[in-house]
C-alpha cells in the first residue's frame, strides 16, 4: 500500500507538471493508494482558516469553493482511519523520545499500522521514525 502524506496529495490537486506525473506515475502502480484522515485534517484547517480570515461574505466565495472541490476530491479516495493500533503506535513512539510534529507522526503511525509506504517530500521529518518506508514520488 501507499500512503500519500499531504504534500503529495495536494500536487494531485493542482494541474501543475508535479502532480501530473505523480498521477501518470500512481496509475501505473499495482499498489492500493490512500490518504490518512490526519490529511484531511490539514487540508480542512487551511481551507477553514482561508474562510475565517476573510470578513467580507463576498471574499469567502473563493475558499469556499475551493473548500468544496477538496471535499469532493476526497469522495474518490479510501481514506485510512486514525484507528487505536495508529494511537497505540504513537504513544510508544512518543515514549522512545521521537520529536516529529504531532500530525507528521500521526501520518507516520497510520502508514506503519497499514505496513505501507509513505509518500512525502518531507522525508527529514519522518525519516527518524523507526521502520517507515519513505519514497519521494514529486522529485
Amino acid at each position: 500500500m501507499l500512503v500519500l502524506d499531504t504534500d503529495h496529495f495536494s500536487e494531485l490537486e493542482r494541474d501543475l507538471e508535479p502532480g501530473k506525473r505523480l498521477s501518470q506515475r500512481l496509475g501505473l502502480s499495482s499498489f492500493d493508494k490512500a490518504p490518512t484522515i490526519i490529511t484531511i485534517e490539514e487540508q480542512m484547517r487551511g481551507w477553514l482558516a482561508e474562510i475565517h480570515r476573510r470578513d467580507h461574505l463576498h471574499r469567502q466565495i473563493a475558499p469556499y469553493a475551493k473548500l468544496q472541490r477538496q471535499v469532493e476530491a476526497f469522495a474518490d479516495w479510501i481514506i485510512l482511519p486514525w484507528d487505536a493500533d495508529s494511537a497505540d503506535l504513537f504513544v510508544r513512539l512518543r515514549r522512545q523520545g521521537l520529536r516529529i510534529g504531532s500530525l507528521d507522526l500521526k501520518i507516520a503511525c497510520i502508514a506503519l499500522a497499514h505496513d505501507a509506504t509513505l509518500l512525502t517530500r518531507n522525508a527529514t521529518h519522518f525519516a527518524q521514525v523507526p521502520g517507515l518506508r519513505i519514497e519521494n514520488w514529486l522529485d
